[in-house]
């Protein structure tokens, strides 16, 4: 008599993101994945993986956590207070690591190692700001300041406001940086005409102005690569 092998109708189930980081590790891990695991919980009819994948639509990708206003991340199903908190945190954290990286490798004469120093930290502001660095005569970052925040086009900063955080601080040099909301770092003419009269300044008061860099989305200006300081 003929023996027939049925097929099993058992359908497979498809691994669970918690398992499948402690089979195979966070690398094997999608966007969506590493999110539901951090979420832990979803709601009653959506799993922590698909609200993982909405909220990576509505932030239009991973480096859109940066700058995802909490009034949108709460209008998803699911996304409360206590979400919305832990999602801020990461973001946080995922800028100060990149800051740390970075430190390292940073020298205030070297434009790269400084644009990347900043990079997180500025590339994914709506406004724009400007930041003096102040260093001492070895070249160390003294203190940073915050001079002005403007709007999303443009911002303000007087030579005044900079020579006097630098006598303040007794800095021997300095590095302004600002970035451009809109991610292209191309300075304007108001750009080009400050640091032209910042450059002047540094130079009666006998104090180095190292440069003025002007970070965008994963790009940056530096005058002084440019040949003008």
């Amino acid at each position: 008599m003929a023996t027939i092998n049925k097929q099993s109708d058992k359908k497979e189930v498809p691994e669970m993101p918690y398992e499948k980081f402690e089979r195979f590790g966070a690398e094997s891990l999608t966007e969506a994945e590493l999110l539901a695991i951090i979420l832990r919980t979803g709601t009653k009819d959506i799993s922590a993986l698909e609200l993982g994948r909405r909220i990576l639509t509505a932030s239009g990708g991973l480096s859109g956590l940066n700058h995802i206003r909490s009034e949108d991340l709460t209008k998803i199903k699911g996304i409360g207070k206590v979400k919305d908190v832990k999602i801020r945190c990461i973001a946080e954290l995922s800028r100060r690591m990149a800051k740390e990286c970075a430190r390292s490798g940073l020298l205030f004469n070297n434009p790269m190692t400084v644009a990347a120093y900043y990079m997180e930290q500025l590339r994914h502001e709506k406004k724009e700001k400007v930041l003096l660095a102040l260093l001492d005569s070895r070249g160390r970052l003294l203190k940073e300041v915050l001079l002005s925040t403007g709007t999303a086009n443009a911002s303000l900063v007087s030579t005044r406001d900079v020579f006097i955080e630098v006598l303040k601080a007794e800095a021997v040099g300095f590095v302004v940086l600002h970035n451009h909301p809109s991610g292209d770092p191309v300075p304007s003419d108001y750009d080009t005409e400050i640091t032209k009269l910042l450059g002047q300044g540094a130079k009666l008061l006998d104090v180095n102005m190292l440069d003025h860099i002007i970070i965008g989305d994963n790009r940056y200006y530096s005058f002084l690569e440019s040949g003008l300081l």
